[in-house]
């Protein structure tokens, strides 16, 4: 009996002597990272940087995948349905897991549960804009001039649903004021438009606004932040003159859910050692992306938090993308 305790625990000892390097040599193949939208943007130019970095740290090729559509939707449902396996992962957004859900009323996944949240990645600065036709300089004169001229002053946005859409929405019902919006069929012809002066007001990305703003075309007002932006220190929030007005952007690094743990924490670690990388800051805030560091239980937090608020916000909106 002895010996056969004896050899039944060398035999449990070489099993998990055989399964552990196993699993310690992931990754053994290359790792996919979606980006739900197409080539070109910030979320896929920082994308292409995290997989440049990762894949010197990680030994393996980390190959960006634009599966773009549906607002996000359809790069976001492959990781939702992938093996949780740590090859496929995604790099998502406060839109596409925490707007989409109650934008759509049929989702191919749930934003929250079908997700292993992995780091917080960046916030991008989000702007308050003006055609310099407009005659304020800052949100209290706006306020006072929309009062003045109910629904005379028109705002474009990327489309019904989107965040230009959503940022104005929540400005008109924490300031009582009346816009009218214009809807496009994508940010670019948004932006374009409102330098025309065909449309008066933009609430958007700084990546889109900023170049506009320096040329002199456009005024920036404020961001939409709760803080003031470190990239834009002396632009005002709009929450200094609407107290509690907030929507912040933010980028994020999700596996499927039921991502090994161990997966998550080096995939976690490896981030935020990019993210505090120089060369990626520079880059990223020249275009007005202010990268972070997080842990995965704090991204998760912040996660479910605006989940909660954005669908009920929406939904008090009535606002849909369909």
């Amino acid at each position: 009996m002895r010996l056969f305790h004896k050899l039944f625990a060398c035999a449990v000892l070489a099993i998990t002597a055989a399964a552990s390097p196993a699993f310690a040599a992931w990754p053994e193949r290359p790792i996919t990272l979606i980006v739900p939208w197409a080539p070109g943007g910030s979320t896929d130019i920082l994308a292409r940087l995290l997989a440049e970095h990762l894949t010197k740290s990680l030994g393996q090729p980390v190959i960006v995948d634009n599966k773009a559509g549906a607002s996000g939707n359809i790069g976001s449902n492959m990781v939702a349905k992938a093996k949780p396996d740590g090859y496929t992962l995604l790099v998502g957004s406060m839109s596409t897991h925490a707007m989409n859900q109650a934008l759509y009323a049929q989702m191919p996944f749930r934003s929250v549960d079908d997700f292993a949240p992995i780091s917080l990645l960046a916030y991008v600065t989000n702007t308050l804009v003006a055609n310099p036709s407009v005659p304020v300089t800052n949100v209290k004169e706006l306020i006072a001039y929309a009062k003045a001229n109910p629904g005379k002053l028109n705002y474009a946005s990327a489309g019904p649903g989107s965040t230009n859409h959503l940022s104005a929405a929540l400005f008109e019902k924490a300031t009582g004021v009346k816009l009218t919006h214009i809807p496009y069929k994508g940010g670019a012809p948004a932006v374009l438009d409102t330098v025309a002066g065909q449309t008066q007001l933009l609430f958007s990305a700084g990546t889109q606004t900023l170049p506009h703003v320096r040329s002199g075309k456009l005024n920036l007002l404020a961001v939409t932040e709760a803080k003031r932006s470190p990239l834009l220190p002396n632009t005002p929030t709009i929450a200094e003159t609407v107290p509690g007005y907030e929507l912040s952007v933010w980028y994020g690094a999700f596996g499927p859910k039921d991502l090994p743990a161990d997966i998550v924490k080096r995939v976690n670690g490896e981030i935020n050692r990019i993210m505090a990388l120089p060369e990626v800051r520079e880059k990223m805030g020249a275009m007005g992306v202010e990268v972070v560091q997080s842990t995965p239980e704090s991204f998760a937090k912040t996660l479910r938090q605006d989940a909660d608020r954005y669908e009920k916000l929406i939904k008090e909106l009535k606002i849909t993308a369909e």
